[in-house]
């Protein structure tokens, strides 16, 4: 006669729990950073207006705002990999493209206009903190995916 198999230990149970607390606050930091993103680009989004090549900053700044804020309801409610996937690209893509466009003046590239600008503003470091802040949350929900049939 064999003996039932032993229950899992307390701490195991426990684990499940926080993860799930620990996935949903990083769902709610990479909302928040990509909503941040999308406020701060549809906000600067005029300034930009200048058009000095076929689509202007601005227009850039308003695709980046509709994007991000497409990636911050997405990674709320569809809680799903490609809705993550979507909050990472647009978050890192938006990271990347500020860093590089402070850093390098790569000039103007085809239809996009010459967009560097050497120098940190507070709304720009706002910027890059949210960015930053959603990249590393959509980061953890891509590498820690719950187990099949588990809670999303």
């Amino acid at each position: 006669m064999s003996s039932p198999p032993p229950a899992p230990p307390p701490s195991h149970a426990r684990r499940g729990g926080a993860g799930r607390v620990v996935r949903g606050v990083m769902r709610l930091l990479a909302a928040a950073g990509l909503a941040v993103d999308a406020y701060l680009h549809a906000h600067l989004a005029e300034q930009y207006d200048e058009v000095t090549a076929s689509i202007s900053q601005g227009t850039l700044f308003r695709i980046e705002a509709g994007l991000a804020a497409l990636a911050a309801l997405l990674v709320l409610v569809w809680r799903r990999l490609p809705a993550d996937l979507f909050a990472w690209s647009v978050a890192a893509g938006g990271l990347a493209l500020l860093l590089i466009y402070r850093y390098v003046d790569v000039g103007k590239l085809g239809p996009f206009p010459n967009m560097y600008e050497p120098f940190w503003y507070s709304d720009k470091t706002a910027s890059v903190v949210a960015e930053a802040v959603a990249v590393v949350a959509t980061v953890y929900l891509l590498l820690f995916r719950p187990r099949r049939g588990g809670v999303h």
